[in-house]
């Protein structure tokens, strides 16, 4: 059983952890500061950053916390944001890309996409391939990216990524985290392909009590614990996202998550992932169509 006590000392290490002032992000956080690690909290609202790192700092660590402001839905603000970064920091040993949205009412990115896609997605592809540079600068880095088990109901829309026909919360969600775990995959694929040394590999943290749900309804919310079983507490979703971060025997190009229940709870092991997930045409016409449309091309 694998838990935060399995942290070696991350003294002298770098981590960029996306949406990290709340829920999944910010247990990793604290994790992480603990640890004694640097970490660069990208958030989206200042003032709430500033809260969730006075907690943290509460706590007994090692770490050093910087905050950062990050609005993964707008592409020209993740440029300027990657920009500032490169230029404050030689190295960046782990970026995590947490940040999230789940079933919001029917919105859009400044760029015009579906607001989960384009923030789910799109934004965190954009950021990685800006920081990427720094990344593949830095032996033995790492790119976590976060999915959900939402992504098994999953399925890549090319028509409707700007709600050009209709939406749908919980579809949109589902195609975002599927996204998310095929953007890691083929990007391991693409690392592999030019020869570079950076790693990346996906994480999904079950079924936890987090903000990620303030969207859905009493009821809605009371049908999906009736549906899935007992909700974990923060600190145990975020297992995999560190186990996937720090953990030596993490492989690159695979899927961590809760080892109980179907993945919903537990503790982090290797997931298998259904073929939805692992199909490499899709992959690839998914990838090529974020490149076209942000202007990023990497590895």
């Amino acid at each position: 059983m694998w838990t935060n006590k399995n942290i070696n000392n991350q003294g002298g290490r770098t981590f960029l952890v996306t949406g990290a002032n709340s829920g999944i992000g910010y247990e990793t956080t604290k994790a992480l500061y603990r640890a004694g690690a640097q970490v660069i909290m990208a958030c989206r609202d200042l003032d709430r950053a500033e809260e969730a790192a006075k907690r943290i700092k509460l706590e007994q660590g090692t770490g050093s916390l910087e905050i950062a402001l990050l609005n993964l839905s707008n592409l020209g603000d993740i440029k300027d944001f990657a920009d500032q970064i490169i230029k404050k920091h030689k190295k960046i040993d782990v970026l995590i890309n947490n940040a999230g949205v789940m079933i919001p009412p029917a919105s859009k990115t400044d760029d015009g996409f579906e607001l989960q896609f384009g923030v789910n997605f799109i934004g965190h592809y954009a950021l990685t391939g800006y920081l990427y540079p720094l990344l593949k600068q830095t032996p033995h880095s790492r790119i976590v990216t976060v999915s959900s088990m939402a992504y098994l109901h999953g399925k890549i829309d090319f028509d409707n990524f700007k709600s050009e026909r209709d939406y749908e919360p919980m579809r949109e969600y589902a195609q975002s985290k599927l996204a998310n775990i095929l953007f890691s995959l083929e990007l391991q694929r693409r690392i592999e392909a030019a020869g570079d040394t950076v790693v990346s590999i996906a994480a999904q943290p079950g079924a936890n009590k987090t903000e990620l749900s303030r969207h859905m309804s009493d009821a809605d919310y009371q049908a999906a614990v009736n549906r899935i079983g007992e909700l974990m507490e923060p600190w145990q979703g975020a297992l995999p996202s560190l186990y996937a971060a720090v953990a030596t025997e993490a492989i690159p190009g695979k899927l961590y998550g809760p080892d109980q229940d179907g993945g919903y709870r537990g503790y982090p092991a290797e997931s298998a992932v259904t073929p939805n997930g692992t199909d490499e045409t899709v992959a690839k016409q998914l990838w090529d169509y974020a490149a076209e449309v942000t202007g990023v091309e990497y590895p």
